[in-house]
């Protein structure tokens, strides 16, 4: 078993891999900006260790001891510091500070596609990461995922259980989303695999599948009718040149930027022959998106039912007068 640094672990992949790291016997560190958040990392039974990738002097403390690293970050639309300086300067910091560690192994995530797309800012930076890896003489690999499952349901699934709009643009490519669950196996598995070194391999669901569909597959499934709302490219591009004006803008703007990826038309996904083979899985185990939806919306639905329960019954209760009250009392 190995000790593994995780970056990222309280993302939505991060998380997972953390789970998967632990549940398999590994010892599991993770670097956290803060304790509070990350406090059910520590309750799984996860080391918890401070530090922040833009601050390159609380990396070293971080990575003393371990055997690996697994960086599973990147910034979020809310952050402060944009895509260049977290997925960029924070990861040469923490590739740097891993070669210095004199740690071997590194597992590296990178959007499918990513050379595809040099104007879409987190793209092209991924790219160079990339890149940069391949020249760092570390053992990496580098997993790409088209989406998470985990992103369909703020999307699409919560908007139309609330009747809310969802909102697409007039031209989304079909996209293979895969379970973090799933892309977390391959992660911890390449740990273990010799043959992953130095190589890349796409991790995606097992079929692209367009806006219409899962909006089709949300109402089936909710018995919902879905509001939908549609937004030309060109509007979410004026927004962007919009936004850049200002700096605190250019985090918001460079997320914008990835309605170029789905303008394209072209579908994001890629043959998983060659990743299923090398890392022994079976692709039967990996999870359908109509499975994660439906059990999402079973989940959802009772609760529904549950607290429509409890609130019919709370009426009837305010309803009903005591037969020991007189009304003159």
């Amino acid at each position: 078993m190995s000790s593994i640094l995780i970056v990222g672990a309280t993302g939505t992949l991060g998380r997972q891999i953390a789970k998967r790291a632990i549940d398999e016997g590994h010892s599991v560190r993770c670097l956290v900006r803060s304790y509070r958040r990350a406090a059910f990392l520590k309750e799984w039974g996860a080391e918890l260790v401070g530090g922040d990738l833009l601050f390159p002097e609380t990396l070293p403390p971080a990575l003393d001891g371990m055997d690996a690293v697994i960086d599973a970050a990147t910034s979020r639309p809310t952050d402060m510091a944009g895509v260049r300086e977290v997925d960029w300067g924070g990861k040469v910091s923490l590739i740097r500070a891993t070669i210095e560690a004199g740690i071997d192994r590194y597992i590296f995530f990178s959007p499918l596609q990513a050379a595809d797309y040099p104007q879409v800012p987190l793209m092209e930076i991924k790219r160079c990461t990339e890149q940069f890896l391949a020249e760092s003489g570390l053992n990496y690999t580098i997993l790409q995922p088209s989406g998470f499952m985990q992103g369909i349901i703020p999307q699409y699934a919560i908007p139309i259980l609330d009747n809310q709009s969802v909102w697409v643009t007039n031209k989304m490519a079909p996209i293979a989303y895969m379970d973090t669950q799933d892309i977390a196996k391959f992660a911890v598995r390449a740990l273990e695999l010799p043959e992953t070194e130095k190589k890349a391999f796409p991790v995606v669901g097992t079929r692209a599948w367009s806006a219409e569909e899962i909006i089709a597959l949300c109402e089936r499934l909710g018995d919902r009718t879905a509001k939908v709302t549609r937004i030309p490219i060109w509007v979410l591009r004026a927004m962007r040149q919009f936004l850049l004006f200002f700096q605190w803008g250019r985090n918001a703007a460079d997320r914008l930027s990835f309605a170029e990826v789905g303008a394209s038309g072209q579908p994001i996904s890629a043959n998983m022959d060659e990743t299923y083979n090398t890392f022994g899985f079976d692709p039967r185990e990996t999870t359908s998106l109509e499975s994660y939806l439906r059990e999402y919306f079973s989940l959802i639905l009772k609760k529904l039912k549950e607290i429509e329960y409890q609130k019919q019954k709370a009426k009837q209760k305010k309803k009903k007068r005591s037969p020991f009250k007189s009304d003159n009392s």
